[in-house]
C-alpha cells in the first residue's frame, strides 16, 4: 500500500502542478497534496505504528474510527436493554429520576421474561399502603458513643481527584438537602466535601489526609478531622470490588498540584495506593485499629469495607472480634462488579467475589458467629433503582451505597473515559474547561431528586409486596425464572403430556 500511496500521490501532485502552470488554478490543491506526501513519508519511516507505516495517511482513519467507536456503539448499535456496565434503560431511569420527571415506560417490558435467569417480586393482591417517609437506619454498636441515623441509600466512595471539585461539591450539597451521607473515597476529606452534608470519611491504604511524612497513619491528624461535626462515620477501606488486592489508582493526568498537596504526594505522577495497610497486617491488628479509631473519634461509628476473596479470612476477622470483644459498627460489602475510575483489566474482570454471593456469605457468617445484631451491613455494587435496593435488603443488607447511580444524576453518560481526564460531562476529570460544564446548583438538585425518587420507588415496591417495613423483607418475596419450570412440572407433569386423549 505504501508504493500505491506514493505512486498515486506523486502522480496527482504532478498533474495538479501542470494544471496550475497552464490554467493558473488549483494551487491550494497542489499544496495540500504536497503536505499529504510529506506526512505520508513521515508515516512510512516511523517505527512505532505498523498501520501508519504500511498505510501512510490512510492509517489515521483506523485510529479515528477506533476513537469514535464507543459513541457509535452506544448511540446507534446498542439496544435499550444492552450496554455495560449499565443498560440504556437503567441510565435513562436514573436521568429521569434525577430530573424529577416522569419515569414511566410505555407498552410493556422489553426483557425476555421466559428465561431461567429472570428475577421478579412476588406482589400481593392485598398491597400495603405506600410509606411516604423515606427509610432510615441507625448505625452504632454497643461501643459507639455517637450513633448515626443514616438513610437507606447513600453516596458510595468516590474520591476528589477521581471526580472533579464541581462533582464533589454538587454531591455533598445534594446530600445536605436530602439528609443522606456522602462517602469521601480514599482520596481524603477536602474542603469540597465540607458543604454541610453528612460525611463518611474513608481511610484507605494511602492514609490521605491523615498520613505522616513517611506515608504511615498519623493519629493526631486523623483525630483533627474525625471530630469535625460533618463527619458522622469512619470507614476503613480494606479492598475495593473493581480492583481488590491492588490499591487505588489516580492517573498522572488527574494528579494536579492541588490534589497532590491535599494527598501529600508529588504532582503529575500516577498515585498507586499500597495494596495493604501499614497500620496493621493481620486480623488482630485490624480489630485493634478499629478500637483505636473509635477512641480517637470520641466514639463515632467505625467500620470497614471489603470485597470478599478468601472466605476463611473473613471468618477469622469475625472470630477475632469475639476474642477482643470489639466489633465494628458496620461492614460495607463491595462486589467484584463494583465501579472504579481506573483499574487493570485483569483485576476488574477476574478478581473478587460478585456482589450477590458475597452479601449472602457475609450476612450468614455474622449470623453463624452470633454477632449479626451488633453490626450493620452496607452493600455497594450496581445499586441503581428501587428494585436493586429491595433485592440487596432481601440478601442481607441493612443499607445501600451507590456510586455510579449518583454519577448518572450528575450527568455521567457512561463515556468510559474516567481514567483519561477527558470526561465530557465534567464529572470525572480535572480539566478546568470540562469542569465548567457541570453546574453545581443544577446538579445538586438532581442528586437530591435521584435519591428521593429512587427511595420512593423502593417504598412502592415494598408496598406492592404487601410489606410495611424493610425489616420484613427477605428473599421469599422474590421469584426466579427457574421456579417456573417447577410449576410446570407440578401442573403439567410429563405423563399428562404423553397421555392419549379420548
Amino acid at each position: 500500500m505504501r508504493q500505491k500511496f506514493f505512486i498515486l500521490g506523486i502522480t496527482a501532485f504532478i498533474i495538479s502542478l501542470i494544471i496550475f502552470f497552464y490554467f493558473k488554478v488549483g494551487l491550494f490543491v497542489s499544496i495540500a497534496l504536497f503536505l499529504l506526501l510529506l506526512i505520508g513519508y513521515a508515516n512510512s519511516i516511523q517505527q512505532k505504528h505498523a498501520i501508519l507505516r504500511n498505510f501512510p495517511v490512510l492509517g489515521y482513519f483506523r485510529y479515528f474510527f477506533e476513537m469514535i467507536a464507543p459513541g457509535l456503539q452506544q448511540y446507534f448499535i446498542e439496544r435499550s436493554t444492552d450496554g455495560k456496565p449499565f443498560s440504556r434503560n437503567q441510565r435513562t431511569l436514573a436521568y429521569q429520576r434525577a430530573k424529577n420527571i416522569d419515569a414511566t415506560t410505555p407498552f410493556g417490558t422489553q426483557l425476555n421474561l421466559n428465561r431461567s435467569s429472570y428475577e421478579g417480586i412476588k406482589h400481593s393482591i392485598f398491597p400495603a399502603v405506600v410509606n411516604e417517609e423515606l427509610p432510615r437506619v441507625v448505625v452504632g454498636g454497643p461501643d459507639c458513643k455517637q450513633p448515626y441515623s443514616a438513610s437507606l441509600l447513600n453516596i458510595s466512595a468516590m474520591s476528589f481527584g477521581s471526580l472533579s471539585e464541581n462533582a464533589i461539591v454538587a454531591l455533598n450539597k445534594g446530600a445536605l438537602q436530602g439528609k443522606f451521607y456522602h462517602n469521601t473515597g480514599e482520596g481524603g476529606l477536602t474542603e469540597f466535601h465540607l458543604q454541610g452534608g453528612d460525611i463518611t470519611w474513608q481511610i484507605g491504604t494511602g492514609y490521605f489526609g491523615c498520613r505522616d511524612d513517611r506515608g504511615g497513619f498519623d493519629g493526631g491528624r486523623f483525630a483533627e478531622k474525625a471530630n469535625l461535626p460533618e463527619v458522622k462515620m469512619i470507614e476503613i477501606k480494606l479492598s475495593q470490588g473493581a480492583k481488590p488486592g491492588h490499591g487505588g489508582v489516580l492517573p498522572a493526568a488527574k494528579n494536579t498540584e492541588q490534589i497532590a498537596k491535599i494527598r501529600g504526594v508529588l504532582p503529575n505522577t500516577t498515585i498507586l495506593s499500597p495494596p495493604g495497610h501499614s497500620a496493621f497486617s493481620d486480623t488482630k491488628g485490624l480489630i485493634e485499629f478499629i478500637a483505636n479509631l473509635r477512641q480517637l473519634s470520641n466514639g463515632k461509628p467505625i467500620g470497614f469495607k471489603l470485597c470478599i476473596g478468601k472466605t476463611s479470612e473473613f471468618e477469622a476477622i469475625c472470630q477475632e472480634m469475639i476474642t477482643q470483644n470489639c466489633f465494628p459498627d458496620f461492614i460495607t460489602v463491595d462486589g467484584a462488579e463494583g465501579g472504579t475510575g481506573a483499574a487493570p483489566l485483569e483485576f476488574a474482570d477476574g478478581v473478587g467475589m460478585p456482589f450477590e454471593p458475597a452479601l449472602i456469605f457475609v450476612n450468614k457468617t455474622l449470623v453463624r458467629f452470633g454477632i449479626r445484631h451488633k453490626i450493620r451491613v452496607i452493600c455497594s455494587g450496581k445499586i441503581i433503582s428501587g428494585y436493586s435496593i429491595l433485592r440487596a435488603v432481601a440478601l442481607g443488607a441493612d443499607m445501600c451505597n451507590s456510586a455510579r447511580g449518583f454519577m448518572f444524576s450528575l450527568g455521567c453518560i457512561q463515556a468510559l473515559r474516567c481514567n483519561t481526564n477527558e470526561c465530557p460531562t465534567g464529572v470525572a476529570t480535572q480539566d478546568k474547561m470540562l469542569m465548567k460544564g457541570l453546574v453545581v446548583t443544577d446538579k445538586s438538585e438532581r442528586v437530591f431528586y435521584f435519591h428521593k425518587n429512587t427511595l420512593h420507588a423502593a417504598n412502592e415496591l415494598l408496598a406492592a409486596a404487601g410489606k410495611k417495613s424493610f425489616a420484613d423483607v427477605d428473599i421469599n418475596i422474590f421469584m426466579r425464572g427457574d421456579e417456573f419450570a417447577h410449576l410446570s412440572d407440578l401442573y403439567f407433569p410429563d405423563n399428562l403430556k404423553s397421555a392419549t386423549i379420548h
